[in-house]
């Protein structure tokens, strides 16, 4: 069975998008692409069992095992050698994708203490959305008695439109909760 806000896409916002924008064939509705989580922890140089924690913690919310992303070369002000261990990082495709910004728009935004909306100007110019997230205990799946450290992640959208405007109306379209 198709998640949830997929077949929302199909059924009724492919629709909206072509009526908006005046499309003629249906490769030419925007959609989205890919969902990229990436969580960056300058703090596992110290403490490498934080890295270990928060790659746990990407796939718990995800579904899908992080990759270990590593320094691409030294930074002696940051005490960095090339290679070590930063960060962790997850691409998100097809189902897992929809699923996941299902339940990011409908049950982890929301939970953000005083949400006011997400920026609406947070486009890069050519379609693609970034949102930045400061706790990961806004996720159901995280179990806030096993974090020892709050930390944030970046949202990538990635999505098929052209322009800001077509991605924007895409994400609204789809319950991205945008600041008026």
């Amino acid at each position: 069975m198709p998640p949830r806000l997929l077949e929302r896409y199909r059924g009724d916002v492919a629709a909206k998008l072509s009526e908006e924008f005046g499309y003629t064939n249906v490769h030419q509705v925007p959609r989205l692409e890919k969902v990229v989580v990436n969580m960056g922890l300058g703090e596992a140089l110290a403490n490498p069992k934080l890295l270990e924690r928060a790659t746990e913690e990407v796939a718990a919310v995800t579904g899908q095992k992080p990759v270990i992303r590593k320094a691409r070369k030294s930074i002696a002000n940051f005490k960095l050698r090339q290679g070590q261990a930063i960060g962790c990082c997850v691409t998100l495709r097809g189902p897992k994708m929809w699923e996941f910004f299902d339940r990011l728009v409908s049950t982890a935004l929301p939970r953000v203490r005083d949400f006011q909306g997400v920026s609406p100007k947070a486009f890069d110019g050519r379609g693609n959305f970034t949102l930045g997230i400061r706790e990961q205990i806004i996720f159901p799946e995280v179990d806030y008695d096993k974090v020892e450290r709050i930390t944030g992640m970046n949202v990538t959208v990635c999505t098929s439109a052209r322009t800001d405007n077509e991605a924007r109306s895409l994400l609204q379209h789809l319950g991205m909760p945008f600041r008026s």
